[in-house]
């Protein structure tokens, strides 16, 4: 890494980085590590005069937990943001500002010397930032597995950028963010639950069953399978001779029933 690529890593590594950044950018520091990133000091409206995106990128910052990747992806998620900046009937926007950030975040890495094992996360981490909007609207289970799906290993990362980014002073609204996420965890865990569930497979299957009992297909087979499912959910891969046997207590058990 160069030395710039050091001297960043030292503004952002403080317990509270907030002093550490202003100092970086009122200095002039910042324009010779990252140019790119005193742009953010900009109004979001003309007219209305919204705080700076640099103001809200430095309290993002300030508000993750002390590790290099994630407060780089912080300070770099909103960097797209004077690039795609237009106003029209809407009033201010930033379109697809994610996807050029990402861009801008590996040149300006690569720029420093990170090597890709930072590069990959850090610029992954802000072409996802975006991702979560529109989740309080409504999202599909398959919208649900996508956005897990596409996070990948740095889901845990990236939903916490995503709460971070929350600094609004409406507190109904921050919590409503906040209890959106919680949700958004709760669907993507119980919905990996379901598959992992429904992508098990019995260590004796349904011809086994048969083949072993000698018996032919019909609802009991299916019964079987079942109850060493439940074995291997329980107990783990049992041995062949140790399944037949369970195979055999519970064929008894059945036969005694009827």
């Amino acid at each position: 890494m160069t030395a710039e690529a050091h001297e960043l890593l030292d503004v952002l590594r403080p317990d509270d980085p907030t002093d550490s950044l202003w100092s970086a950018f009122d200095s002039g520091r910042m324009e010779r590590i990252a140019p790119e990133l005193p742009l953010l000091r900009m109004e979001q409206d003309p007219i209305h005069r919204h705080k700076d995106v640099l103001a809200h990128t430095v309290a993002v910052v300030s508000k993750t937990r002390a590790d290099d990747r994630v407060r780089l992806a912080a300070l770099f998620h909103d960097v797209g943001k004077p690039r795609t900046r237009r106003i029209d009937g809407e009033g201010v926007t930033f379109r697809h500002h994610e996807a050029v950030g990402a861009r801008m975040t590996i040149k300006r890495l690569t720029a420093l010397g990170f090597d890709d094992d930072m590069i990959e996360p850090v610029s992954e981490l802000v072409r996802l930032s975006g991702r979560f909007k529109g989740y309080s609207d409504g999202w599909t289970d398959s919208a649900v597995r996508r956005y897990a799906r596409e996070a990948g290993p740095l889901l845990g990362d990236l939903n916490h950028l995503i709460r971070c980014d929350c600094t609004t002073r409406n507190r109904r609204k921050a919590q409503g963010i906040q209890d959106a996420m919680d949700d958004l965890e709760r669907r993507i865990a119980e919905l990996a639950e379901a598959d992992r569930r429904a992508a098990e497979r019995p260590d004796m299957d349904g011809s086994d069953v048969m083949a072993y009992l000698g018996i032919e297909p019909g609802p009991k087979v299916g019964e079987a399978v079942r109850m060493l499912l439940e074995v291997k959910r329980t107990e783990g891969s049992l041995p062949r001779a140790e399944l037949e046997a369970r195979l055999d207590e519970w064929w008894t058990g059945v036969s005694v029933s009827e």
